[in-house]
């Protein structure tokens, strides 16, 4: 892009050179013609001189003169649009130039931290080399996933048996202690994998397949104790995928594996197996909720008994209160008239008495 402009920009150049020679050239040929035409007149100044040519001579430096103008002009018009062109496609070449620095600036920035990242990984392979080191780096990620899964109070890190043996992790389950131990067996696998000859690869696998067998008879050795409250079980967990899919690759580690009830498992398929713990244990709050349902339903049940209970004795007093109040109200009303038939034969003895008074008068 910035040669295409440089191609313009030296075009541009000789355009202005060629145009600066051919206006050149013109007012000089002009000019000589002129000359000679006045040489001409001179020449022949003592013979009687034609008006016409003088008409033609004056008529010719008119228009040589406005030739002249509209020529500068001309040229003064290109000179100053050649002048802008290129002042122009100069801040135009600037300012490409200026951000295929600063591109040049950012890649140059890029390279640096990629060579950053490439030494930090460089001195984090130095660091795996150390078998110790890459036991840590295991054991951690193993209590990370773990503790991000399980409640404190589920699992322990560095469990330590009667026996003396500490295994890496432990989850309490409700049919036993889960034992999980981080192996990483590094080396054998970087030579089988790298190694310069056949042969060489070779006998790095089967160092590969000897310590792996041995990381998964330690774990069945150490760790599977049902004495102490474990499961049958124990599981081997491999923190790099890489390793875990070559040693799942090999049908005789598997069955060597599933034989001492060893299961190999790798940070993918561990979260997996803590999935289906996790399950089994909110199972358990599930059942035990729905049990504390159960019982206050049926404490709610023998509540509802006991006032029903209630009620219906209520209902007996109430009815037999009915029927009391009923005898009474009949009997006090049965009183009533006899009162009121009392009453009335007072008054008509009274009135007999009143009579007879009257009458004894």
């Amino acid at each position: 892009m910035c040669s295409s402009y440089m191609m313009d920009l030296i075009l541009s150049f000789v355009f202005m050179y060629v145009t600066g020679m051919f206006i050149s050239a013109l007012l000089l040929i002009l000019c000589c013609g002129v000359g000679v035409v006045i040489y001409l007149l001179v020449s022949n100044k003592k013979q009687t001189t034609d008006p016409t040519l003088l008409e033609w001579v004056k008529s010719t430096q008119r228009d040589l003169q406005n030739l002249q103008r509209v020529l500068s002009d001309s040229s003064a018009r290109s000179t100053r649009e050649l002048t802008d062109s290129m002042r122009t496609q100069t801040q135009d070449i600037h300012d490409r130039l200026t951000k295929a620095a600063e591109v040049i600036g950012e890649l140059k920035k890029e390279a640096g931290a990629f060579s950053e990242v490439s030494r930090s990984m460089k001195e984090l392979h130095e660091f795996l080399k150390s078998p110790k080191l890459r036991g840590n780096i295991g054991e951690e990620v193993l209590t990370d996933l773990i503790s991000q899964m399980f409640p404190k109070q589920k699992f322990f890190i560095q469990h330590r048996f009667r026996n003396g043996s500490i295994v890496d992790a432990a989850i309490q389950t409700d049919a036993g202690i889960l034992p999980i131990d981080s192996k990483f067996p590094m080396e054998d696998f970087q030579v089988m994998m790298q190694g310069e000859t056949e042969s060489v690869r070779a006998d790095a696998r089967k160092a590969f397949i000897r310590d792996v067998k041995k990381h998964i008879e330690d774990i069945a050795r150490k760790y599977i104790l049902p004495q102490e409250g474990t499961m049958d079980f124990a599981l081997m967990y491999v923190p790099s995928e890489s390793v875990y899919y070559e040693i799942i690759n090999e049908v005789s580690l598997l069955d060597y594996a599933r034989s001492n009830r060893v299961y190999i498992v790798s940070p993918t398929s561990l979260y997996a197996h803590l999935q289906t713990i996790l399950l089994s244990y909110e199972g358990k709050k599930i059942e035990t909720k729905t049990k504390e349902l159960f019982a206050l339903f049926r404490s709610l049940q023998h509540d509802y008994q006991k006032v029903d209970t209630q009620f219906q004795t209520l209902g007996r007093h109430l009815t037999n209160a009915q029927n009391t109040f009923t005898t009474v109200a009949t009997g006090f009303t049965a009183m009533g008239r006899s009162l009121n038939s009392s009453q009335t034969l007072v008054d008509e003895k009274e009135e007999l008495l009143i009579t007879k008074e009257r009458d004894s008068i």
